[in-house]
């Protein structure tokens, strides 16, 4: 019910957009062809019934062209031949669909083309132009609406496929992995409002899919998916509301890679945590061996130091899941990762983010007496340095002030790495900003939906993480020396307390965690006080 109200708020709110949008007037001047193709004649015509043809022409009454027919083009009940399509590459006064398939019987099929049948002269479209038939004694009529939206991000995917799958006998949780719907649309590029048209009375189940591969079923690696929980019983006046998340891939081992002389990566899908890596084939007592996971990506390295070897044997066995997998890495001429370092940071400082250099080896010790931090005036600057262990990051901890130039010096051997490695002679010019120049942002929550606790997250507009904050009570919350601009804050209801965002799984009938936007863009401003306040109600 709940998916239900929120899907007729949001259809009620696009149609208010899209009406808005399509207020803007035209630059004045003379006079400009703005009329779209108009169709004069169909054969067979439009809406035909017991349809047994191959062949169908739409007589337009000026020249016409397709334009992006292939992304455009939406045959419900989908068809597994793409029909054959002209004019191609130029202009006639009529549109050719040739027909591969063998139709089914008395089936409804919806030919919507979006916007890809444009006058020959202005581009000019005829907008959602859909030619109907029935291979049987009549057309239905049937109507499904809803709304698209995504679980993370602020805006909805685009080209975003709606499927509708008639649950009878054959019917399981796994026929979206197999094959394609019954009835399908897509929302196309221009608004997150869908309507399937023409369904037959009947029980069906509802998903949306941002389908990269165009197969027309959920590739799990791959695609976006949203779902109703609920059987759809067509007929009905519901408006649906679809959450489109990325699911965690269910586990699976890549085929590793000698990415370098020194150094194997092995890959994974789906959860890792318990992975557990061996070699068997004997390594020899003087190679060094360590294993790290490379920071927030689905990769293990193996580092050792190398070695005459034709190949080595590994198992990769997930201990949780009780799957093991043998791979023979063989060797190659490929060159040795040396040690590189690179800070995290270049220019002006940041208040709020840890200054770190980061390395592409294994760090094994840093020995502060080789490394120096003055100040603009030539007084050293006290510090202390952290080697993380899964990032491969030395993170270099000192005071910072405002208006102040940073010059830090790493002499040979400052850094050590797993192979014994140390780093050139390295000087960094860094400078710290006014905290005039900067601006402060106070935030308040409250409303009756509020729950704690709750991730609050600076975006830019884009969506890209600035700042987070795990907001455990009810009480303001302050993003401090802000660069001036254009901010969006996320507020991610944490249910399961582990202070990250969890998406959902179509299997399990799990939803992703809610995600909730504040409505307007935050603009903030050099050397200002913001504070705003989101009420959140539903």
């Amino acid at each position: 019910m709940l998916q239900r109200i929120l899907g007729f708020v949001f259809f009620v709110l696009a149609i208010s957009v899209l009406y808005q949008c399509a207020q803007r007037g035209t630059p004045s001047g003379g006079p400009k062809d703005i009329a779209p193709p108009v169709l004069i004649k169909a054969d067979p015509e439009n809406y035909s019934i017991d349809f047994k043809e191959t062949k169908i022409r739409l007589y337009f009454d000026e020249l016409v062209k397709l334009k992006d027919v292939q992304e455009q083009l939406i045959v419900s009940p989908p068809l597994k031949y793409q029909p054959l399509l002209s004019p191609q590459g130029g202009a006639q006064k009529f549109v050719e669909i040739k027909i591969k398939d063998t139709l089914k019987e008395n089936t409804t099929y919806t030919f919507n083309f979006g916007q890809s049948i444009v006058d020959n002269n202005e581009g000019n479209p005829n907008s959602f132009f859909t030619y109907v038939f029935s291979t049987g004694s009549y057309i239905d009529s049937l109507e499904l609406q809803g709304v698209i939206t995504d679980a993370f991000n602020k805006k909805a995917d685009e080209f975003v496929s709606v499927m509708l799958y008639e649950i009878d006998s054959a019917y399981t949780d796994s026929t979206i992995y197999q094959r394609p719907p019954n009835y399908i649309t897509n929302t196309l590029d221009s608004t997150v409002v869908f309507t399937l048209k023409n369904l037959k009375k009947g029980k069906y189940a509802l998903f949306g899919l941002k389908d990269e591969n165009k197969n027309n079923m959920f590739d799990q690696n791959s695609d976006k998916i949203g779902f109703i929980k609920d059987t759809v019983v067509l007929p009905t006046d519901s408006i649906f509301l679809l959450n489109l998340f990325k699911e965690i891939p269910d586990y699976a081992a890549s085929v590793p890679s000698l990415a370098a002389k020194n150094k194997i990566t092995f890959g994974y899908y789906g959860e890792g945590d318990s992975i557990d890596i061996k070699p068997l084939t004997q390594i020899p007592d003087t190679v060094k061996t360590i294993f790290q996971k490379e920071f927030e990506k689905d990769t293990i390295n193996y580092w050792f130091t190398p070695y005459e070897m034709d190949s080595i044997v590994f198992t990769v066995t997930n201990e949780k899941l009780k799957v093991k997998d043998t791979f023979t890495i063989k060797n190659r001429k490929i060159d040795l990762d040396s040690l590189r370092i690179t800070p995290n940071q270049s220019g002006t400082l940041s208040f709020n983010e840890s200054f770190k250099l980061i390395t592409n080896t294994p760090l094994i010790s840093a020995d502060t007496n080789n490394i120096q931090i003055f100040r603009k005036d030539s007084s050293l600057v006290s510090f202390k340095i952290d080697i993380g262990n899964i990032e491969n990051a030395a993170v270099v901890d000192f005071e910072l002030e405002p208006n102040e130039t940073y010059n830090i010096d790493l002499f040979p051997g400052a850094i050590t790495d797993f192979f014994g490695e140390t780093n050139d002679t390295l000087s960094l010019r860094l400078n710290t900003a006014s905290y005039a120049d900067l601006g402060n942002l106070t935030f308040n929550i409250n409303g009756s939906a509020v729950e704690y606790p709750l991730i609050l997250q600076l975006t830019d507009e884009k969506g890209g993480l600035k700042r987070e904050i795990y907001a455990t009570e009810s009480k303001p919350y302050e993003f401090t020396n802000l660069k001036p601009g254009n901010y969006l804050i996320r507020v991610i209801f944490d249910e399961n307390e582990n202070k990250k965002w969890d998406t959902g799984n179509y299997l399990k009938k799990i939803q992703p965690e809610k995600v909730n936007y504040y409505p307007q863009v935050i603009e903030v401003r050099a050397n200002w006080e913001l504070e705003q306040t989101f009420t959140i109600t539903n």
